[in-house]
Formats: C-alpha cells, sequence, structure tokens
C-alpha cells in the first residue's frame, strides 16, 4: 500500500489494459453497426474499414503508452542491480 501511495507501483498499465479491451469492443460494435445500419456505399467502407483497422489502431496506441511504463521499470530494475553491486 505504500508504495501505491508513493507512486512506487503504477495502476496506469492495469487501466491501459481495461481501455484496450473498451476500445477492442467499441470499435468492432461500432464498425458492425456501421455495416448494418448503413444505405450504402460510404457508411460500408467505413464499416469494414473500423472493424479491420480499429482494433489495430488500439493495439498500437495502447503499446506505445505501455512502453513509457516498461522503460521505467527497466530504470528501477536497474537502480536497484547497481546499488547492490556497490554496497
Amino acid at each position: 500500500m505504500r508504495d501505491f501511495l508513493t507512486f512506487r507501483k503504477m495502476i496506469t498499465p492495469l487501466v491501459i489494459q481495461i481501455l484496450f479491451w473498451v476500445g477492442i469492443v467499441t470499435s468492432v460494435f461500432s464498425g458492425i453497426f456501421l455495416i448494418v445500419t448503413a444505405d450504402g456505399g460510404v457508411f460500408v467502407l467505413q464499416g469494414i474499414f473500423l472493424l479491420l483497422l480499429g482494433p489495430l489502431i488500439v493495439r498500437i496506441y495502447c503499446e506505445v503508452l505501455i512502453i513509457f511504463f516498461r522503460i521505467n521499470e527497466n530504470l528501477v530494475e536497474i537502480k536497484n542491480n547497481t546499488n547492490r553491486g556497490v554496497e
């Protein structure tokens, strides 16, 4: 609990994973909705693109956000290993 209150333990990676799944579900349902309710042409094409590319774009965006936290975790690990070597 102390690590959480002093911001040593990050909760944002968990939040990003939740947002990833919300984004996937939203893009898939939105794509299907556009395809089903479209009168023709452009909306069907937009629905197909959203259905296929939406999850990919959400994944890439979430991976970019996670990279920052992985960098932080690796730096903390390097610091801890360096401190152990000095002692």
